[in-house]
């Protein structure tokens, strides 16, 4: 019982009591990656690269179906899910700790859930949760390696995919440089699905069984729904509660988020009309069929 307990409060300190932690703060001088500069020049870089190696290995290599990359990409989801699970529990465990902190200052005014979603006017990039914050932001860079894998293999190479990546680096760096309203519930979702997902990606990628339906899709579709919910309570606490901070960057949060929705609804929409068509083939080719038959179906995989 004793070293549980010991463990339990080692995890907590390392996690939100640290004073690297505490004492964190979003500075263009001293915090990596925290200029406009470099925002605008990696994302750039990250789409000529994409499209110049899609290109290449388009020219190179028409026939072949993709280079083998080993256990690469099931190293790179392992590490993905971790990361995401420990910002998880930092950003869970320093939120906590924030509101025992600050409460007195804004308990008047609102509740715990509601500082989750709105902000007081005059909040700072600093402490404990925009340490989590900023970690976020620089995992994002982690997860464009995922676009290079795929392109490796072979696989097409979308717009979407492009134009989601970019766009959700932009946003967690909007979070950091306007002390964004929201980013704690967006942070807490979003580590909480990629956890799940690359979790899930590493399990397939080992061999193991995969689901029978687009289990990835579906989970970035219940993320991006319950985000926009949440965008909807911002408003709201922002006209009936005083304001909230970071609102014009909220404000082109929920653009950017309706767009990723509307493009991810479009795709799954065509994913799933091409997947009826290809069932109905595959009835109609099988009443052709004569002779024993039988057996059960094999589930596809599905990302």
């Amino acid at each position: 019982m004793t070293t549980t307990v010991g463990i339990t409060n080692a995890f907590t300190y390392y996690l939100s009591e640290h004073p690297a932690i505490v004492g964190f703060r979003w500075s263009h001088s001293h915090s990596w990656g925290s200029t406009w500069s470099f925002l605008f020049t990696s994302i750039a870089l990250y789409l000529a690269l994409a499209s110049l190696l899609h290109l290449l290995l388009s020219l190179l290599f028409r026939r072949c179906r993709g280079i083998p990359l080993g256990p690469i990409p099931a190293i790179h989801s392992l590490l993905m899910s971790l990361t995401s699970a420990l910002i998880f529990t930092g950003i869970l465990l320093s939120s906590a700790a924030e509101i025992r902190e600050t409460r007195w200052f804004w308990r008047r005014s609102k509740t715990p859930f509601q500082w989750f979603l709105c902000f007081p006017l005059g909040t700072r990039p600093s402490g404990r949760v925009f340490f989590w914050s900023y970690i976020f932001y620089l995992s994002r860079f982690l997860h464009m390696f995922r676009t290079f894998f795929s392109i490796l293999r072979g696989r097409k190479l979308t717009f979407f995919h492009l134009f989601n990546n970019s766009i959700l680096t932009f946003m967690s760096f909007l979070w950091l440089e306007f002390s964004q309203s929201f980013q704690v519930l967006a942070i807490l979702f979003s580590t909480l699905v990629y956890s799940v997902v690359y979790g899930y990606r590493f399990w397939t990628a080992i061999g193991l069984p995969s689901a029978c339906f687009p289990f990835v899709l579906n989970c970035q579709i219940v993320l991006l729904g319950c985000n926009l919910l949440c965008h909807v309570g911002v408003l709201l606490l922002h006209f009936l509660k005083g304001g909230c901070n970071g609102i014009g960057a909220w404000f082109c949060n929920s653009v950017l988020n309706g767009v990723i929705l509307l493009l991810f609804l479009k795709f799954y929409v065509n994913m799933h009309c091409a997947n009826r068509k290809r069932m109905r083939r595959t009835v109609v080719a099988g009443e052709g069929e004569t002779g024993a038959g039988g057996g059960g179906g094999n589930c596809q995989r599905q990302e």
